[in-house]
């Protein structure tokens, strides 16, 4: 069977083939999820394509060399355990080798942790996504100090935050979703110093907050009570197992958890961060 799959890179014609991958698989990126990873790395997206049909995808982002990324791995559930992920998978790491990157990295469910681990990839820490389903407006008080928008003279502080806190310098992605985001926040101290920051974007199911940076649970709290006060539709929200501050006060307002995940690494993890301040990721398929 895998004699009959053919890689290749993703061009903008394939997207539609390929959302359709992402809607029977019930995943919430949009389309302009799908177009973001393309602008990211326009050779390092690929298909598994059979007699012209896009039957798995497969997507990287780079963060220089110390680190990428490996998402969006979905293959035709009509063609599963045919090796068509395995193929996709090895291609990605092949890409990420010859451009020297260091250490690789993905967010991987409990099904997809089984092939991950084959190919040499080790668990760094658990995640989860938290769900609520009806409008998650908080019916928790206001912190005394609110998250307020971000402006331009902000943007140089977010982005060194965030390199403090994710491991690495993400700028690309990060003005990237800046762009496209409903809701960009920043907190500050009464020192005037930034104490976090904040996104919210459309995803096809549910708003989709993050990501989220936070020093304090002060910051994260007051970030989020004013995302989720801007939500009108149901909220995912994936939270690192390190952060479990993040998760208690997910539970707290009354969100639930959807599912398990496991970040996971291949190679020297030159890229730790602090996953206690990630109060939210980006998404799975960027980190």
């Amino acid at each position: 069977m895998e004699s009959q799959i053919k890689l290749r890179c993703l061009k903008s014609d394939d997207l539609s083939a390929a959302d359709k991958l992402r809607e029977a698989a019930g995943w919430n990126q949009t389309l302009m999820d799908w177009h973001r990873l393309l602008t990211l790395d326009t050779e390092g997206c690929f298909v598994a394509v059979d007699q012209n049909q896009v039957v798995g995808t497969a997507t990287t982002v780079s963060f220089g060399t110390e680190l990428a990324w490996i998402g969006m791995v979905l293959v035709d559930s009509a063609r599963r355990n045919q090796g068509i992920g395995r193929l996709l998978l090895n291609k990605c790491l092949d890409y990420l080798r010859t451009k020297g990157v260091r250490c690789i990295k993905l967010d991987a469910t409990p099904a997809g942790q089984i092939l991950y681990e084959k190919l040499g990839f080790q668990v760094e820490w658990p995640l989860a996504r938290w769900m609520k389903i009806e409008a998650a407006r908080p019916n928790i008080a206001l912190p005394i100090r609110a998250a307020i928008s971000a402006i331009a003279d902000d943007w140089n502080e977010i982005l060194e935050l965030d390199r403090q806190v994710f491991g690495v310098d993400r700028s690309v992605l990060l003005q990237l979703l800046r762009k496209e985001s409903a809701q960009t926040l920043v907190y500050r101290g009464t020192d005037g110093g930034l104490g976090g920051f904040g996104f919210m974007r459309d995803g096809m199911n549910a708003d989709y907050i993050g990501p989220v940076v936070a020093k304090t649970e002060e910051a994260g709290k007051a970030i989020m009570h004013r995302l989720l006060c801007a939500s009108q539709r149901p909220v995912y929200w994936d939270i690192p197992g390190p952060c479990a501050v993040g998760a208690a006060w997910a539970a707290q307002l009354g969100f639930i958890q959807q599912r398990p995940l496991v970040r996971m690494c291949l190679g020297r993890n030159v890229a730790a961060g602090t996953p206690s301040q990630l109060w939210a990721i980006s998404d799975p398929a960027t980190g």
